[in-house]
């Protein structure tokens, strides 16, 4: 998860300097997070439950 948020961050700031209104920023930050806790909330149901 920590590196998807890297990945957001860089995206959102290569959006900045491109110069991309920052509605259409916002709105591709709102989405890109929904996917990125989707894919998240998949792998922890696909992985095996830990033993202690």
């Amino acid at each position: 998860m920590v590196g998807f948020l890297v990945f957001m961050a860089g995206v959102v700031w290569a959006a900045v300097v491109v110069g991309v209104p920052q509605q259409y920023i916002a709105i591709g930050v709102a989405v890109l997070l929904v996917i990125g806790i989707i894919a998240a909330v998949m792998l922890a149901r696909r992985s095996p439950p830990r033993r202690r």
